[in-house]
């Protein structure tokens, strides 16, 4: 990443970020004077979230968090019992399956 090529060969994601952050810093600093380098703070910010998401994973984390208490909040009315979900309605059916069968049979 570091030498600026992905790993299909072209730039790397956070490439031009990266040329971004360097031109402000080469813009706003000098040899005798990297105080301007605090100018360059938004442009590092976009940097590091490019590289390490953080940002998105908190605001991916938030969301899941709100739809859940919304979830939680308001339940469904035509839910089906967590039995039902738990054995997809095919265990604890072994009447209903010798009936079937049964029938089918009497049909032959």
């Amino acid at each position: 990443m570091a030498s600026g090529y992905g790993l299909a060969g072209g730039p790397s994601r956070c490439f031009p970020f990266w040329q971004d952050l360097l031109a402000c810093y080469v813009v706003n600093t000098t040899a005798d004077d990297v105080s301007g380098g605090k100018k360059c703070l938004p442009v590092m910010e976009d940097y590091y979230e490019c590289l390490h998401h953080k940002k998105e994973a908190t605001r991916t984390r938030a969301l899941q968090h709100a739809y859940r208490r919304a979830i939680a909040a308001h339940p469904r009315e035509d839910m089906p019992p967590p039995g039902t979900i738990r054995s997809l309605g095919l265990l604890g059916k072994e009447d209903d399956t010798k009936a079937v069968l049964e029938s089918e049979k009497a049909r032959k």
